[in-house]
């Protein structure tokens, strides 16, 4: 079973209007309401793509309950901690700009910590656990590297998908695959990255480390993929760019979506290259047909045949 986890979830609430003026009274042309949280997304992605998967996290109040029901009818099986708080709306302004209005997290109790600890040992062999989003300061980087651990052990394949001083802290455990973009690759370590081969020699580092496949997102230049057995690169498949939000998420779907029926790294980094590049093309996230119509146009090689500068 693959499980996705989401601690801070929300409510995203996107507003689309001709032109967004502060202080004064604007009037939407269309709205969405969808779940949120990058957990969530690669479990909308990987039931989009046909792979069963189970949604765990934190979720409370009238909003909580909204974002279970919306799993449920896309068919994801959602396993949800219930929390006393409600569950945070993000407001989203599509206009000339982009204005995002971004709610506080769940305050999580050691109880509430607990539940989601006790779920993770119950876990086995084979099976997946997908940490993504953001990881709240308020919750100490050991109790999620205990959660590591324990994947470790329980030989489950451990997946992150986040950013920050929590991504620093977690990667001295085994990782079975890690997808930093460029930016966030170099704040790993302090640098600026500003070629492929800046993001190879970084990457690498983190194969060093023990993290198995490291993909670095690089938005219409493509991804990097690098492992112990070398590097690739994957060029994007062109198109018009509507929304890049959920991407990256879709990217690490249909990378584990692959692997899991083909065990094939390079297979998987061009399925899942096509569906970040599937959901970029969307309003909402990618479906299996708008992937499969992409797959042959994702081209692969080996990153020292080409000299690419970000």
């Amino acid at each position: 079973m693959i499980y996705t986890c989401t601690i801070t979830p929300s409510i995203d609430y996107t507003v689309y209007v001709p032109e967004f003026g502060s202080g004064k009274l604007n009037r939407s042309e269309e709205v969405y309401y969808y779940p949120g949280g990058k957990g969530i997304n690669v479990s909308r992605v990987l039931k989009r793509l046909g792979i069963s998967n189970r949604a765990l996290g934190y979720a409370g109040g009238f909003t909580g309950h909204y974002i279970e029901e919306f799993l449920k009818n896309e068919g994801v099986d959602a396993d949800f901690i219930h929390t006393s708080e409600i569950t945070r709306i993000n407001v989203k302004i599509k206009s000339n700009q982009e204005t995002e209005l971004n709610g506080p997290g769940p305050a999580l109790n050691a109880g509430q910590l607990d539940a989601l600890t006790e779920k993770v040992r119950s876990m086995g062999e084979g099976d997946w656990f997908v940490l993504a989003g953001s990881l709240p300061g308020s919750i100490a980087p050991a109790y999620f590297l205990e959660l590591a651990k324990i994947c470790e052990a329980n030989q489950v394949h451990f997946v992150l998908d986040t950013s920050g001083p929590a991504l620093k802290s977690l990667l001295v455990a085994p990782v079975f695959l890690v997808k930093p973009n460029q930016q966030e690759l170099g704040e790993l370590f302090d640098v600026k990255i500003n070629t492929v081969a800046e993001a190879f020699q970084y990457a690498r580092k983190l194969v060093e480390r023990n993290t198995e496949h490291v993909v670095v997102s690089m938005g219409g230049e493509g991804a990097l993929l690098v492992t112990k057995e070398g590097a690739w690169l994957a060029k994007a498949p062109q198109g018009h760019v509507i929304n890049t939000v959920g991407s990256g998420d879709s990217l690490v779907s249909g990378f584990i979506a692959s692997y899991t029926m083909q065990s094939d790294p390079l297979e998987a980094f061009r399925y899942g290259v096509a569906s970040g590049s599937a959901t970029a093309f969307r309003s909402d996230l990618c479906r299996f047909e708008d992937v499969e119509k992409l797959l042959d146009q994702v081209e692969i090689y080996p990153f020292e045949e080409k000299g690419v500068t970000l």
